[in-house]
């Protein structure tokens, strides 16, 4: 545990935010609350025994009621957990004083938690929330996390407008990251973040987001505050927090919640439960004050070896960026000038573990390391900060801005030189689990959402921005042609093929879901009757949706499986395309692009 990574919450520029009265808790209530989830979604949770949770919490003096339209034994019972908390309020008495966070956006589809940041979603969810609740106010109004497909300020547009209509008091966002709390900051009057914080799960603290609450004084939920199902059990065997809450005469998990308040004012913890006694127990750590040397005893203990205090302070280098952004071509470089190098692909292990071996060639007196890793958030970078201060080290940060298709064509690029082709999408999946690096376009397309580009206030020395910058071709490559099928069955493809060499490699390519090997054969032969180069066939036959397989265009796979057999040098190819995907494949390979005109 630690209780914040370089710098006070003020620290860092300050955040023009949509300013909103921050009078949520009145002093006497506890920063206690009760995350309900559980009590519809568990195997065999009762509703009786869901109404005598919430009573017991109700009457330790809890006021804080969290739950969410999506929360229900299966996804046809969506409102069900709101429905038991409004009958469980009004039964024993709380309706008038509970608080009621409540939460939307996200779709219960065949199972699966799916977001949806659509502003009419978000709209409908509200107002079955309402239905749901029966007459209860909701006092805040959550989206559950951001929608990968929705423009993340289309919905916090939506939120605001859930304010400014009276439909609910606040409003405010979940799982997110500090760059989108303050994207969100910007459009809508943000009364609350919800995220995970716990005694194992410190994120929120090392990405800055209780920093930036505490900063704005914007109350920070903190959900999962005991770890979880899969993670409570770990309080108990915790060293640190047994001794003290033996001292206390109390259980770890009571240790555990009064270590979280004591983290800032404006931290309120929900821990779920399932039984009346254990909300009684969440109640009860309110109350429990921890000395100074109790707190200190709770943060994670120094694994810092001993520096040589005449060996000269290290330069480190971190190089950041999105898979595929060209970080390994800038630490080579660096390797070249005497950098020891820390990689993830080559050393294996987690993030962490590369700061721990940072931490190892700092005492052993490295003057210079540089780390290629994606780093894409400030929780990441921030071990790597930390190790290097430590050794009284500064950081410097490179961040390759890549886009991301021309990220794409890098990772694509690697993986055909590792494996001798692309891996089809049942492939992929066992290849990610055993190499780092290897992983599906969608994968990729997350990494870009999660980044959050570097700042100055995180305690970097300095930041060096690299826009990117295409590799120059093999001097043994020559030009070729890729020509679309579908343009081939269109007036005056062969004008647009005559564009290119006619004595180059040719390639027909398409995207057919199902599509049997010999699909392509026709037109093939087409084209054969008008060049004189070799002509090959490429078909992606994998189904729509979120692409799984790097062949479907835009994806670059097919073209760079032709590039690599062919020895053909993209950027000094022609594209012949048909529609908007061939214009894109053509940008990211940097190739000519004519497109057949239906």
């Amino acid at each position: 545990m630690g209780e914040s990574c370089h710098g006070e919450p003020n620290a860092g520029k300050d955040c023009q935010a949509v300013r909103v009265p921050m009078d949520w808790l009145a002093p006497s209530e506890m920063r206690i609350g009760l995350g309900c989830m559980r009590l519809s979604t568990d195997p065999g949770a009762d509703e009786e025994r869901g109404h005598a949770v919430i009573a017991a919490a109700a009457q330790a003096g809890i006021t804080v009621f969290d739950t969410a339209r999506a929360y229900g034994p299966t996804p046809a019972d969506v409102g069900h957990n709101e429905r038991l908390l409004a009958a469980a309020l009004r039964r024993c008495g709380a309706a008038e004083t509970a608080r009621v966070i409540t939460k939307g956006g996200m779709a219960r589809a065949g199972g699966a938690w799916i977001p949806d940041g659509r502003a009419k979603a978000i709209r409908a969810d509200c107002e079955a929330s309402l239905e749901a609740l029966g007459g209860l106010a909701i006092d805040t109004y959550l989206l559950h996390a951001p929608d990968p497909r929705t423009p993340w300020p289309t919905s916090v547009r939506a939120l605001a407008a859930l304010v400014e209509d009276g439909l609910v008091a606040r409003v405010g966002v979940c799982n997110v990251n500090r760059r989108q709390l303050d994207e969100a900051l910007q459009v809508a009057p943000i009364g609350a973040v919800q995220v995970v914080l716990s005694p194992q799960d410190d994120r929120a603290l090392r990405g800055g987001i209780l920093d930036r609450c505490a900063q704005l004084g914007i109350p920070l939920i903190a959900h999962s505050p005991l770890g979880g199902v899969r993670r409570a059990g770990s309080l108990a065997r915790d060293e640190a927090l047994t001794r003290i809450a033996a001292a206390h005469g109390v259980e770890p998990a009571e240790i555990a919640l009064a270590w979280l308040l004591s983290l800032s004012p404006a931290l309120i913890a929900i821990p779920g439960a399932r039984r009346p006694e254990t909300a009684r127990s969440a109640a009860h750590a309110a109350g429990i004050a921890l000395t100074g040397e109790e707190r200190a005893a709770l943060r994670p203990a120094s694994r810092v070896p001993a520096r040589d205090a005449r060996a000269p302070a290290a330069d480190v280098v971190m190089v950041m960026g999105i898979p595929g952004a060209g970080k390994t071509r800038v630490a080579r470089d660096y390797m070249t000038r005497g950098y020891d190098r820390l990689n993830r692909d080559e050393r294996g292990g987690s993030l962490r573990d590369i700061a721990e071996a940072l931490h190892e060639r700092l005492a052993a007196g490295a003057p210079g390391v540089v780390l290629d890793n994606t780093y894409l958030t400030r929780a990441a970078r921030s071990y790597v900060l930390e190790a290097a201060a430590a050794h009284g080290a500064v950081v410097r940060c490179v961040w390759l801005n890549t886009p991301l298709a021309q990220a794409q064509v890098n990772l694509v690029a690697r993986m055909i030189e590792r494996f001798g082709e692309v891996p089809a999408p049942e492939e992929l999946r066992d290849l990610a689990r055993a190499h780092e690096g290897v992983m599906a376009p969608t994968s990729q397309m997350r990494a870009l959402r999660e980044l959050e580009p570097p700042s100055l206030d995180e305690g970097f020395a300095d930041i060096e921005e690299v826009a990117y910058a295409r590799a120059p071709a093999s001097p043994d490559t020559g030009p070729g042609v890729l020509v679309a099928a579908p343009a081939l069955e269109r007036p005056g493809w062969e004008a647009a093929v005559a564009a290119g060499e006619p004595t180059a490699p040719h390639l027909v390519f398409d995207w057919r879901p199902d599509g049997a090997p010999g699909a392509l054969d026709d037109a093939a032969t087409r084209l054969r009757a008008v060049v004189t180069g070799t002509v090959d066939t490429a078909l992606c036959p994998h189904e729509g949706g979120p692409p799984r397989c790097w062949c479907r265009p835009p994806l670059p796979g097919l073209a760079l499986t032709f590039a690599g057999a062919r020895g053909v040098d993209l950027s000094r190819s022609l594209v012949v395309g048909s529609g908007p995907a061939h214009r894109t494949l053509a940008n990211a390979l940097g190739a000519r692009h004519v497109g057949v005109v239906a």
